[in-house]
């Protein structure tokens, strides 16, 4: 079994990735699989502008064919030397199961392959195949903590020769992360505002990541949990006047979903009841949120959660690859969990 924990990466990445031909990136944090794959991609010493040598597949070029990765990943190259082949999945797919499970019984010599996944249980057929052989390297992408937010800050800052105040980096840790891509836009976004600054406040953190607009997130975040259609509506309209980013209520959604998803396993493996499980997790939800996150948590159970998380995170991807259908793209979703917690009520 190789599976590479988080605080491994980095360490993996500079030692023992070169050891390797076959990965599996997976997580609900699609913008952190997504740099993790094209970090490992750089690692390959493959140059990646060159069209016959990097071959790029979505999910829906394999088409159920599990023959057609392994002949990707066993084809001379044009002009030889080492080949990539980059599949971007969007979850357990049973094609890319067999596929790994062959090419683990025979790795490639001079390609590698990285499989981009998103969310999967323990026990899913493509999780154990890759954790179950020592030729795949399986790594696991789960939202940042608060020490991956803290180093990520530091290190950016750290570049443009700025420091932070406390209350400042408080306030930025409260307002950023679900999803990497996006966290690290807005730190960069800081940084950038920061120039010819030496320390940054909360005044900067307010200017330049909205402190209204994350009320606003808030509202429309608390409208979906709710299953209040109009609220829904309401504060979108809000947001969309304020031209706050759409990000910001996706990674709003996934925060709160992550959070629902491990109290309800709390409630499911411990039998306890839901006012217990707000006892013990619920210290970080505003005071005034917490009825209607209790509600919440009696109407959604642990399947119910897994899936709004991957619609989410499918949400945040497509709005990466249509960037101008972004706002449509992201109230579909959003309507249609809102709509199911209106059901479960």
């Amino acid at each position: 079994m190789t599976e590479i924990k988080s605080y491994k990466f980095d360490e993996f990445l500079r030692q023992d990735a070169s050891r390797y031909r076959l990965f599996l990136i997976y997580g609900p944090d699609r913008g952190l699989v997504s740099e993790r794959a094209g970090l490992i991609a750089k690692s390959t010493g493959v140059p990646l502008d060159d069209p016959f040598s990097v071959m790029k597949l979505d999910i829906g070029d394999i088409e159920g064919d599990a023959g057609r990765v392994v002949d990707e990943v066993n084809a001379i190259g044009l002009f030889g030397g080492s080949r990539l082949v980059w599949v971007r999945a969007g979850g357990n797919d049973k094609a890319l199961t067999s596929a790994l499970n062959t090419l683990s019984e025979r790795p490639p010599e001079s390609a590698c392959l990285i499989i981009e996944a998103g969310e999967l249980r323990k026990g899913t057929a493509m999780r154990k195949a890759a954790e179950t052989s020592r030729q795949i390297a399986a790594i696991p992408c789960y939202a940042d903590d608060a020490r991956a937010l803290n180093a990520l800050i530091d290190q950016t800052l750290g570049e443009a020769n700025l420091r932070i105040t406390p209350q400042a980096r408080q306030l930025l840790v409260s307002m950023i992360g679900g999803d990497r891509l996006a966290t690290r836009n807005e730190i960069e976004k800081l940084a950038l505002y920061g120039r010819g600054l030496e320390v940054i406040n909360e005044d900067d953190i307010t200017a330049v990541i909205g402190d209204a607009s994350a009320i606003s997130a808030d509202d429309a975040v608390d409208a979906v949990l709710s299953g209040d259609v109009a609220a829904l509506r309401h504060s979108m309209a809000k947001i969309s006047q304020s031209k706050t980013p759409i990000f910001l209520i996706l990674n709003g959604c996934i925060r709160q979903f992550h959070l629902l998803d491990r109290m309800r396993a709390d409630m499911e493996s411990k039998r306890q009841p839901a006012s217990q499980v707000m006892q013990t997790h619920g210290k970080q939800i505003f005071f005034r949120r917490k009825p209607v996150f209790e509600k919440a948590l009696s109407a959604w159970d642990g399947n119910a959660t897994e899936r709004a998380l991957r619609m989410l995170s499918e949400a945040v991807l497509n709005t990466r690859r249509y960037p101008a259908l972004e706002e449509s793209i992201a109230m579909q979703t959003l309507l249609a969990l809102t709509l199911r917690s209106n059901r479960r009520k």
